[in-house]
């Protein structure tokens, strides 16, 4: 993919001078370095991630509850039969597989957002299919977490299409240094997943405006299934997600990492999970390398020590985005 881009858009030395991390750089320079095995178990596992983030005062999606073993599948009808909509989820997936989405049923039929309905025995198959390894990383047995829906916050109506978009978060030592929105769509299958076709928009870190947009990798102005002016999204709650984002350094104790958070009409910013190996897409949507970002804090020191507060007003000042960025075509910087 690299080469390509190289070899049609830019000189050798293209990617370096704008400031773009690959794939090994990440892994050598950053997670291999930063991120130490042994608390891997934490963020691998939402369960896990679930029961630090409570301990540390961070708002996620209710837990209805856990299915562990084959013999518990049958008791799946009970645990959600009060709950119009639900979402359930392999606790060790990862890239959004695995995940179903009910938005409403009648005990019989459970409807997804794209409208298809799904049958008691097809959710009871799914989670089999969890609990098997299906979608969990390098195929070990798992177990299936039941969530509560987030409630979709009005502000971003049109903005994504039959999901609940999210705000993906680099935080490096602590400081956040680079952020998207990711926005579902008729090709993602109303997922937040832009490998799968949904929309990224890059965000200033400063204000949390709209400063670029991309899908399947090509800058779009437009949501392709909505129309929405992507430009015109602005995340509220913007400095507290930052904070929370930032926070999760001390929760975690990983050094590079990816906070996912949703915006839930009424419980405010919430995590949803913690990537120990968020994906280089991010820099793609903003038009931006990471690199710089992240030698400036680097050059801090090991031994500085700031607040997440304090970490977070150095991000916005130093990373704030100088000008919007033109959402003409372009070429796109590869992954």
């Amino acid at each position: 993919m690299i080469k390509r881009w190289l070899a049609q858009y830019a000189s050798p030395f293209a990617l370096g001078d704008m400031g773009i991390m690959g794939m090994n750089q990440r892994n050598i320079s950053y997670i291999s370095r930063y991120n130490p095995r042994r608390l891997y178990p934490l963020v691998d596992d939402k369960l896990e991630t679930k029961r630090i983030a409570l301990d540390a005062g961070v708002t996620v999606p209710d837990l209805i509850g856990v299915i562990e073993f084959q013999h518990q599948v049958s008791s799946l009808l009970d645990k959600i039969k009060d709950w119009p909509g639900f979402c359930i989820k392999p606790a060790k997936g990862s890239g959004g597989k695995g995940i179903v989405v009910i938005v409403s049923q009648d005990g019989q039929s459970f409807l997804k957002p794209s409208g298809k309905a799904e049958s008691i025995n097809d959710l009871e198959r799914h989670v089999s299919n969890i609990l098997a390894g299906l979608f969990s990383l390098g195929g070990k047995p798992d177990v299936a977490l039941i969530e509560a829906l987030i409630n979709f916050d009005d502000v971003f109506d049109g903005f994504s299409y039959e999901g609940v978009p999210d705000t993906r978060v680099i935080v490096f030592k602590g400081f956040p240094v680079m952020a998207m929105m990711r926005l579902s769509t008729e090709a993602s299958d109303g997922k937040a997943n832009l490998h799968q076709g949904a929309v990224g928009v890059g965000l200033d870190i400063n204000s949390g405006r709209a400063i670029r947009a991309v899908q399947h990798n090509l800058p779009i102005r437009y949501h392709p299934d909505t129309g929405r002016d992507l430009l015109e999204l602005k995340v509220p709650n913007w400095e507290l997600i930052l904070s929370l984002s930032s926070s999760c350094y001390e929760m975690s104790g990983l050094g590079y990492i990816g906070t996912d958070m949703v915006l839930d009409k009424f419980k405010g910013p919430m995590l949803l999970e913690l990537n120990a190996r968020p994906g280089l897409a991010i820099q793609t949507a903003n038009g931006a390398g990471l690199v710089p970002r992240l030698r400036k804090v680097e050059k801090l020191g090991r031994y500085a020590t700031f607040s997440p507060e304090e970490r977070v007003r150095f991000s916005r000042r130093e990373f704030a985005a100088e000008v919007q960025l033109s959402m003409k075509t372009e070429p796109p910087m590869p992954e």
